[in-house]
């Protein structure tokens, strides 16, 4: 799974390459409900995608000034969870075809120009200042067009809230060729991930 978020400018990224290194975290009793994500961090280890997440965004104040600006950038970054959850099981599904035509169908229609709209004026998503919401936003635009080309070409403000994205410091040296992104998921990567959590098949 792709990291949702890239605040930290220095961090460990440890995939799980067979079945043995899955079976020693249970042994270990690291995940919680035998799944990951798992993170390490201030001598905590956290599981589940969005506590994870939460805590990050604290900890770097991209949580908002107060309740209302957090219950806002908690709703954008859910509807950008989803959005990136469809992209992310592509690899595992079987009708591919069917499940990128859904994908950019819902991304034009359902996704997109709600930030196209939340992005008219502002230069974030809430509060005038960068939140976990942005980052998340920014990682998916970039998803979006390794899949289609061109998909924001009709939604200018999420273009040009890319762009200034991309000038941010940590996120313009996460970018950069042998950086710690990961790339576009292929079919070693699935046949990885089907061996190691012991998936037989794929996703209808």
């Amino acid at each position: 799974m792709r990291p949702y978020v890239i605040f930290c400018s220095q961090f460990d990224e440890v995939y799980l390459t067979t079945r043995e290194q899955y079976e020693q975290l249970l042994s270990d009793g690291d995940l919680m409900f035998q799944q990951v994500p798992l993170v390490e961090i201030d001598g905590m280890k956290l599981i589940q995608t969005k506590a994870i997440l939460n805590y990050i965004a604290e900890k770097y104040n991209l949580h908002g000034k107060d309740l209302k600006d957090r219950v806002m950038i908690n709703m954008y970054s859910e509807g950008v969870i989803d959005l990136m959850e469809m992209i992310m099981v592509m690899p595992f599904t079987a009708d591919k075809p069917a499940q990128l035509q859904t994908i950019e169908k819902k991304a034009k229609e359902r996704y997109l120009p709600v930030f196209e709209k939340a992005l008219s004026g502002p230069i974030y998503l809430v509060g005038g200042k960068l939140s976990c919401a942005d980052v998340q936003l920014f990682e998916c635009t970039l998803m979006l067009e390794e899949l289609f080309c061109g998909v924001l070409k009709d939604f200018s403000n999420v273009k040009a809230f890319q762009g200034r994205m991309t000038e941010i410091p940590a996120i313009t040296k996460f970018l950069q060729p042998g950086s710690q992104r990961k790339p576009k998921p292929d079919e070693i990567y699935a046949k990885t991930v089907m061996e190691v959590f012991n998936f037989n098949k794929p996703l209808k």
